[in-house]
């Protein structure tokens, strides 16, 4: 089976880590976000992927020059411009060959889903197009998808006002598509497959969804990318001073600092003295002696933390 991968976005909302490098390509547990979203399908029977990219291709290209990962082939199509999910999805699709049930995921996801019980639930509904459902707590920033109980989808509703929704079941960035659905997707210009391309499919009753209680992590902002590193990596040691923490190679921890719940990439300082927790430190950062690093702060590339300062839920270098 073919799988469109969704890896184009810029990834703004991890920046400054993504001015650098696109999102994907950050690490989960001391591996590229991306090889966790192969290797997951490799798993279900997907052996080639036709990554949809936009933003930084060239970092894909470089990573795998073999056009190969994780034992998937890799095919790519390089947007000259954003065309959104549905436009992304059928660009990709066309690029890639596809002209067969195929799987369409989020890169940024990582999920435990069982992709073979979908394609089945898929099959056995004649559906156009299906989707894998995931509870949450508060489902006002996500699409809303409540179904019959055949698993028909009776509405798709993207991101409801707070107390509006009448599930917490949201979209969870899997779905089963026939070739078929290609034919919605306009050509040329910018379509949204939430907005405009799954409520034509429930008009005409051909969309289907699935919950699962699969887990789930959206690793697109600093709490869920180190959320997702915390659940995904061994942990370093703990002791001197460093706890739950996830460091990569040739990171440096002087006497006397603190690290805990945190992410330290490739070649990260702490200086002694210096307090890092529940933050992210990119590669090559250096964070001063006495400073503290606190609340989902993120310290991009190199970037150096003066001695003494104290920061919360901050982002540096600031773009622009």
């Amino acid at each position: 089976m073919k799988a469109v991968v969704l890896v184009g976005g810029e990834g703004t909302r991890l920046r400054p880590l993504t001015l650098v490098t696109p999102k994907q390509m950050l690490p989960v547990g001391r591996r590229p976000m991306l090889e966790r979203v192969l290797e997951w399908l490799a798993g279900h029977g997907v052996d080639e992927a036709v990554l949809s990219l936009g933003y930084r291709p060239d970092a894909f290209l470089r990573a795998y020059p073999s056009g190969e990962s994780c034992g998937v082939r890799l095919v790519y199509a390089v947007e000259d411009s954003p065309l959104d999910t549905a436009g992304a999805i059928r660009f990709a699709a066309l690029e890639g060959g596809v002209d067969r049930r195929f799987v369409v995921v989020n890169g940024d996801v990582l999920t435990d889903l069982d992709v073979t019980a979908l394609v089945a639930f898929h099959r056995d509904r004649g559906a156009e197009a299906s989707i894998a459902l995931t509870p949450v707590e508060d489902p006002s920033h996500f699409g809303v998808v409540p179904t019959d109980e055949a698993g028909r989808v009776l509405a798709f509703i993207e991101k409801p006002a707070p107390g509006q929704a009448p599930t917490n079941l949201i979209n969870a960035g899997t779905y089963v598509l026939e070739p078929s659905v290609l034919d919605r997707i306009p050509g040329g210009r910018k379509v949204s497959i939430e907005r405009e391309t799954f409520p034509a499919l429930v008009a005409d009753g051909r969309l289907y969804a699935m919950g699962s209680g699969a887990s789930w992590i959206d690793a697109g902002t600093p709490a869920t990318l180190l959320a997702a590193n915390l659940a995904y990596a061994p942990l370093g040691p703990d002791g001197s001073g460093v706890s739950g923490s996830v460091l990569a190679d040739d990171v440096s921890i002087a006497s006397g600092a603190v690290v805990a719940r945190s992410l330290l990439m490739e070649g990260a300082v702490v200086e002694a003295g210096a307090v890092v927790t529940d933050s992210i430190v990119g590669p090559g950062a250096r964070i001063g002696s006495g400073a503290r690093v606190q609340r989902h702060s993120v310290i991009g590339q190199a970037y150096v933390v003066e001695p003494g300062a104290e920061l919360m839920e901050a982002r540096l270098p600031q773009a622009g």
